[in-house]
């Protein structure tokens, strides 16, 4: 091979390596992670509840009703702090898992100023009553996330688990008797859910977003519906540690069947979230 043809395969070849080099460069920059999304997201915190609660009862003939607000008839305080976590994890740029659990517990006894009925039994003025409740709810989803500046819109399926446990006790008067009466229900089950969101970085400092998730089950023994919506901003004064606030409201319907009569939980839940933020 002479001179000449070596300094042209030695050109044709630069060229080739160049045309290389940009296609992966091109390849590398429609593959980029959007900024409003982490490998690996951690929010550790609590929040801060307002609640409006009412449980109750009647027997398959609608003959016996009873219902009990906790706020209004029990004096549960209208807030609560509660803790919460969450982590989502990415998996290559736009798919990936996210984790979500929450926990709402509460218990109050007072004297009653009036008569309250529950099950068909009536707890009378000035007696001593005790009431609990104890929510918890966790799920797990599959996103996909649309989008690769900085505004992206996700999508998310997943399976969520709420338990409800309840107790009214207390002096109670039935068919002309006074005696101590407990009315209790605990259960839990696993529901079909979706998920929405949407991520905007203001700044590689500075990110919001939007959520949005929906949970529902027909069930003889657990049934119902959660719903949730939230807004929040992000502020990462680090790299990878920061802080989250979020507002959020919560609507939840959940019924529970039993042999002669079934329960259910109505409850409002609003407020605020403070997280500790971490990303990876």
């Amino acid at each position: 091979m002479n001179e000449r043809n070596r300094r042209t395969n030695a050109r044709i070849a630069a060229k080739l390596s160049t045309a290389v080099l940009l296609a992966c460069g091109s390849g590398a920059a429609a593959a980029q992670q959007s900024p409003a999304l982490d490998n690996v997201s951690v929010w550790l915190g609590g929040f801060y509840a307002n609640t409006d609660t009412k449980i109750s009862a009647n027997d398959r003939n609608n003959l016996v009703r009873g219902s009990v607000n906790l706020e209004d008839d029990l004096g549960f305080p209208d807030h609560k702090l509660s803790p919460r976590a969450r982590v989502d994890v990415l998996l290559g740029e736009h798919q990936g898992f996210s984790f979500d659990y929450y926990t709402i517990n509460r218990e109050e006894s007072r004297y009653l100023s009036r008569d309250i009925n529950y099950r068909g039994v009536t707890y009378g003025a000035s007696a001593k009553v005790s009431g609990k409740l104890n929510f918890d709810f966790g799920s797990a989803a599959y996103h996909w996330w649309f989008g690769n500046g900085n505004s992206v819109f996700g999508v998310g399926v997943g399976a969520a688990y709420y338990g409800v446990s309840t107790r009214i006790s207390g002096e109670a008067t039935a068919l002309g008797q006074t005696a101590q009466a407990t009315a209790k229900s605990d259960d839990n089950a696993w529901a079909p859910m979706l998920q929405l969101g949407w991520r905007y970085a203001v700044s590689d400092q500075l990110r919001v977003y939007v959520d949005a998730s929906g949970v529902k089950k027909n069930g003889r023994k657990l049934g119902g519906h959660i719903y949730n919506g939230a807004v929040g901003v992000e502020w990462f004064p680090w790299k990878n540690v920061g802080l989250g606030a979020e507002y959020g409201y919560t609507k939840i319907k959940v019924k529970q069947g039993h042999n002669a009569y079934d329960d259910q939980l109505d409850m409002k839940v609003n407020g605020p979230s403070l997280f500790l933020r971490l990303r990876f």
